[in-house]
């Protein structure tokens, strides 16, 4: 016997039409790339995102083509993401900070058909067009009057573009679990993998962040973390959905810049990975600045620093909610929300919860494994491979025959951790070793591979180790060939131009010999342990 339910697909653009009929004027407020604040609401995004779905459709783009979006988060880009969704069309966030030949591997793995790129990044697509044979169109983020002259193909001024389609368009309908966007993890070895979420996932992904994201329609949200981060942490479903009002803070992501936004439009909740809330505290500490309206941030990416949760919350009054998860979660896991048996607590008891990544919400279920599978309990003291399931986990990577999940539907993460009685993880270690800096994923393997590429090195492993600012930055350890010298600036010469600039390993060190495991290969735990109280140079000049 079934429900007699209606049946009414969990469809995207369903979110833009409940903000335009029950929020319609609440703002959506940008630092446009040009420079100046743009205000709008969610009314005038709908009615906008409607004619690029018209004007989307007349270029030829159809239900299942790939649209890619080289873009900061402003209003433009939020209401393209909503004008690919309502024609079955698929956003792929394609992320700036990855050097140039993972951009062109992505795009083509993708197969795009369209690019929509902010200013910023025509320099960029310039150099790679050639290498780009499936974009027919590029759709450059501005007026007219900003458009700069380019070679890129087919390009056009947005503003100019959209002037050409008027709103008298009904969205697509289709299957609530047709593909809604693509966002490429490099938090892989090799290529950068394919995470495909559907109109369902993000849907029911955004359900399960009010969980923990407490937003009501009297908010006012910043979304720091970019939208090609996992769609923005899902912020930009999630307060159209609940009527919060949206300031979106374009390409300038530094302390003094957020700080204004922060106060000007009396934000009182925001989201960011460490780094941002480093350089904003660094702001606030030097110009004596407060936060009268700000009253929580999520801070993910990588592992907050207890320092941190203490500063925002003893001296700025602002909670933390410590959160996790990864592009294939898209990407809330665990956040560090108080249950109730913790509401009491105060001083360091308090940060000893905060401090963990914390439980997961309705959505995501979660264990940890010994490598032959077997369930390990949750003690908080019994460490093993993080696993998790739900509707917005990824099953599969695109056009990629890798099997992710174990015999129960389990996706491995790829982390070490520990559970506790409560239900609060804590990640203890990564079983990849990948290293997180700022928030961003740089795969050692990839450095590795380019570093053993020097004629004088025999052998090179990289390594992530502590960093004020970054979290972690990468190590370059190199056992040169016999009767070789070299010196660290002649190593990283050899990797400049090779990889992106903040990739590049913040020092190098000479030794002898590297250890491996019985099986040949690099022993990165030790490795680590060999340099856990190892300073970078790079440390001592953030301190």
């Amino acid at each position: 016997m079934l429900g007699l339910m209606q049946d009414w697909p969990l469809l995207c653009h369903r979110i833009i039409d409940h903000a335009a009929i029950n929020y319609g004027q609440r703002p959506v407020i940008s630092r446009s790339i040009e420079g100046p604040m743009h205000h709008t609401n969610y009314a005038e995004v709908r009615t906008r995102a409607l004619r690029i779905a018209k004007r989307l459709e007349r270029d030829g783009i159809k239900l299942g083509d790939r649209v890619a979006t080289l873009a900061w988060n402003t209003w433009r880009h939020l209401e393209s993401w909503y004008g690919i969704l309502g024609i079955g069309a698929i956003y792929h966030t394609v992320n700036p900070r990855l050097f140039p030949e993972q951009i062109v591997w992505i795009i083509n793995h993708a197969q795009d058909r369209m690019i929509m790129t902010d200013l910023t990044f025509v320099p960029l697509l310039e150099k790679i067009a050639d290498k780009l044979p499936t974009i027919e169109r590029t759709i450059v983020l501005t007026d007219g009057a900003h458009m700069p002259a380019t070679t890129l193909r087919n390009a056009v001024p947005y503003e100019d573009w959209l002037a050409e389609a008027d709103g008298d368009f009904a969205w697509k309908s289709f299957d609530e679990n047709t593909a809604a966007g693509m966002c490429y993890t490099s938090g892989t070895t090799g290529h950068p993998k394919g995470v495909v979420y559907s109109h369902r996932s993000n849907v029911l992904h955004s359900f399960m962040a009010l969980q923990s994201f407490r937003i009501t329609s009297r908010d006012t949200t910043l979304p720091v973390v970019p939208l090609f981060h996992a769609n923005a942490w899902g912020l930009v479903f999630t307060s159209p959905m609940i009527g919060g009002a949206l300031v979106l803070p374009g390409a300038r992501l530094d302390g003094a810049s957020v700080y204004e936004l922060l106060t000007e439009y009396k934000v009182t909740c925001s989201a960011a990975v460490p780094t941002i809330w480093l350089m904003l505290l660094q702001h606030l500490e030097k110009t004596g600045g407060r936060l009268p309206d700000l009253r929580q941030v999520l801070i993910g990416g990588s592992a907050c620093p207890r320092a941190m949760i203490k500063t925002f919350q003893d001296k700025y009054g602002v909670d933390v909610i410590h959160g996790w998860g990864m592009t294939e979660m898209s990407p809330l896991g665990t956040t560090s929300d108080l249950k109730a048996e913790f509401a009491s607590l105060q001083g360091e008891a308090l940060l000893d919860v905060k401090q963990k990544q914390g439980h997961t919400q309705f959505g995501v279920e979660m264990k940890i494994t010994d490598d032959a599978g077997r369930t390990l309990p949750w003690d908080g003291k019994t460490f093993g491979r993080l696993k998790v399931r739900g509707p917005a986990v990824a099953g599969a990577y695109y056009r990629d025959e890798t099997d992710l999940l174990d015999e129960d539907g389990f996706f491995d993460t790829g982390d070490v951790a520990t559970i506790d009685r409560h239900g609060y993880m804590q990640i203890t270690d990564r079983s990849k070793d990948v290293i997180k800096s700022g928030g961003e994923w740089i795969s050692s393997i990839d450095v590795e591979n380019l570093a053993v590429g020097h004629p004088k090195v025999a052998e090179a492993a990289v390594i992530g180790v502590a960093h004020p600012k970054w979290a972690e930055r990468p190590l370059l350890v190199v056992v040169l060939k016999e009767g070789q010298t070299a010196t660290k600036e002649e190593m990283l010469g050899f990797l400049e131009g090779k990889i992106a600039k903040w990739w590049m390993p913040d020092d190098v060190v000479f030794v002898t010999a590297i250890p491996h495991t019985a099986t040949g290969k690099i022993q990165k735990t030790t490795l680590r342990e060999q340099f856990t109280d190892y300073v970078l140079p790079t440390a001592v000049a953030a301190e």
